[in-house]
């Protein structure tokens, strides 16, 4: 949404918001093989974090709109999430 309608600018925390949600959607079609959604499925083999209150993670919101399987989430309630997520 526009701060300002004739001059357009958008707020910079929607737009970091929906740029973070359209790099996820990006990372999670690909099928080459490549590293990204991999990396995002990685546990560490200790499986625990460390003391304390835990560092929100990359993924932390993205679940918390598509929930915890978002991974597997289709291209048409991806595209409808995101704007709820934004």
């Amino acid at each position: 949404m526009p701060l300002v309608p004739h001059i357009r600018v958008t707020a910079i925390a929607q737009r970091v918001a929906k740029l973070k949600w359209q790099w996820a959607g990006h990372i999670v079609r690909r099928r080459d093989g490549r590293w990204g959604p991999k990396l995002l499925e990685w546990q560490p083999r200790t499986g625990k974090r460390s003391v304390g209150r835990p560092p929100t993670r990359w993924t932390d919101d993205i679940r918390r709109v598509a929930g915890s399987r978002w991974i597997q989430a289709v291209p048409k309630i991806w595209n409808s999430l995101q704007k709820t997520y934004v």
